[in-house]
């Protein structure tokens, strides 16, 4: 009987509402993530947050001469998770948001394992206000301008090139090269064009009709 006394009286409820604050800031940002389907979901997001908390609690029981000591390395440890969520599609890199989000998921851990919750909670307020809130924000901007690249494969003919420039110039988008390549018969451009959502839906209307054009991929 005195040992389980002896092992509730170890017991610190304080670490216990830490933990729990982690778990409802990682779900938080958990649950945006996982409703937008990315990499890292629920499941990651909650165990980032937890993981660091408890990293902080430790380096703070155990790292006596030096409290930073466990905590400076959960930086460390982050950065290979980020990056595990980066890739590299064709010309566009995909997973930088993701990859911040479990950044600064692992600083707000950190700030409720050094029992700043308040700013915790602050933060991961932010953190919302930028993945949700933000996200109308980023499509507006798009309707206004939106870069997209396109890779043409066509039969190759002279004056092929100019005759994009003025189906591009008449839907009002901005073209520049990114590169191109040509092999037997066939013409491949990679362009990139800017300009009204709206307009690259006509074109891509016009693009998908015109019986010369082999292949299209449009990033």
């Amino acid at each position: 009987m005195n040992y389980f006394q002896d092992l509730f009286a170890l017991f610190n409820y304080r670490d216990l509402l830490l933990v729990l604050v982690a778990i409802a800031v990682g779900m938080s940002i958990g649950m945006e993530r996982e409703y937008h389907n990315k990499t890292a979901g629920l499941r990651t997001i909650m165990l980032v947050c937890v993981g660091s908390c408890i990293f902080t609690i430790l380096s703070m029981r155990i790292g006596t001469e030096s409290p930073d000591r466990i905590a400076a390395n959960i930086i460390t440890g982050i950065g290979f998770l980020g990056a595990g969520v980066i890739f590299k599609d064709e010309n566009k890199v995909n997973g930088l948001t993701t990859a911040c989000t479990i950044w600064v998921t692992a600083a707000l851990g950190m700030a409720v394992g050094s029992q700043h919750i308040f700013l915790a909670i602050f933060g991961a307020a932010v953190v919302l206000l930028v993945l949700w809130g933000l996200l109308y924000l980023e499509k507006w901007i798009d309707h206004l301008n939106k870069i997209t690249e396109y890779k043409i494969t066509t039969i190759f003919k002279e004056g092929e090139m100019e005759e994009f420039k003025k189906l591009f110039k008449e839907n009002h988008l901005k073209s520049s090269i990114i590169f191109q390549s040509k092999s037997a018969d066939r013409l491949t451009i990679y362009w990139k064009l800017s300009g009204r959502k709206r307009n690259h839906k006509i074109l891509k209307k016009q693009l998908f009709s015109n019986a010369d054009i082999l292949k299209i991929d449009i990033v």
